[in-house]
């Protein structure tokens, strides 16, 4: 299947999609993992986790769902709750490859994950994500690509992805980094025999890092849809951790700053689909509030004051610890 079907007036919050990084392995980068989830984080506490919150996310219309190689286990929990539920066949699935699990299932662990955006490993992992996910696989990305990336100029990855894409799967990519900007203005140069290659990028954005606006804004102009992940800055921006100004406009709106954090994003004429990167159900409640959430543009543009320079903005991310 195709990322064409996705259809973002499918519902009124089909426009969030729920990114499963939180919950397909025990160790990531969000803030307040310990009180998020369960103190015995095995595979079958966070697989039910993943169910809880894929049907609530269901029910609520979000229709887009985002895995990764490196999520952990997150395909398998996904693919498990797609065979239980025959009946669900407008959701639209996002994978990605370049990233390979190295923590073994430990929070603990010295090294998390390991990347690699040669041909060989796009092999392997197509061949694990379409083993889970067989013809529910609508999109495959290549997981955080920086300016440098080989896979973007490769012809033997490149090959691959075209003949991917000829099969009826769309290809796109993800950005990470203070050059996203570059990465995806030299994505949107990529061609194969004439035609351009991606159909969709995602990238990270919100109110501490806009550096890659107006790249995102040239790729919606050349018809990609923009997938933004990271809108909530890795916890930055909920509850008691987000900045004066954002929890002032969530007060005066009777919502949470996380609400207005993604409804800051989903007001961006180039943003397609923001992703909530929700752990709990209650998260996912306050995130899709956003939906519905139209706060005062004044108010919205004074966000931009809370912009930090790239590579602060990455350093401190780098600096978050994997709990």
């Amino acid at each position: 299947m195709a990322f064409s079907r996705y259809t973002p007036t499918a519902t009124p919050a089909a426009r969030i999609g729920l990114g499963l990084a939180a919950v397909g392995r025990p160790g990531y980068i969000n803030l307040g993992r310990d009180r998020d989830l369960p103190a015995e984080r095995t595979p079958e506490a966070l697989r039910m986790r993943s169910h809880q919150l894929l049907d609530a996310a269901y029910a609520a219309g979000v229709r887009y769902l985002d895995a990764a190689r490196s999520y952990g286990r997150a395909e398998e929990f996904l693919a498990d709750w797609l065979a239980a539920r025959p009946g669900v066949t407008d959701v639209v699935v996002g994978s990605k490859w370049g990233y390979t699990y190295t923590a073994d299932w430990r929070a603990d662990a010295d090294v998390h994950e390991v990347k690699d955006h040669g041909a060989a490993t796009f092999d392997r992992q197509y061949a694990q994500s379409r083993h889970l996910l067989g013809d529910r696989l609508d999109l495959y990305q290549i997981h955080s690509v920086t300016p440098d990336s080989p896979a973007l100029t490769d012809p033997a990855v490149l090959g691959r992805l075209a003949r991917l894409a000829a099969d009826g799967v769309s290809v796109g990519l993800s950005t990470s980094g203070p050059g996203q900007a570059d990465a995806v203005r030299a994505a949107l140069e990529v061609t194969v025999d004439g035609h351009p290659l991606f159909s969709t990028v995602q990238s990270t954005f919100n109110v501490l890092e806009q550096s890659a606006g107006p790249a995102l804004a040239e790729a919606h102009e050349a018809g990609l849809t923009v997938i933004v992940k990271e809108a909530m800055a890795n916890g930055r921006l909920a509850g008691a951790a987000a900045p004066p100004e954002l929890r002032e406009i969530a007060d005066a709106c009777g919502t949470g700053p996380d609400a207005v954090a993604l409804a800051a994003v989903l007001g961006r004429p180039w943003a397609g689909i923001v992703l909530s990167g929700a752990a709990t159900a209650a998260q996912l409640a306050t995130n899709l509030a956003a939906a519905g959430l139209e706060p005062d543009g004044s108010r919205l543009s004074a966000l931009t004051r809370l912009a930090e320079p790239p590579a602060v903005y990455w350093r401190q991310r780098a600096e978050l610890p994997w709990v």
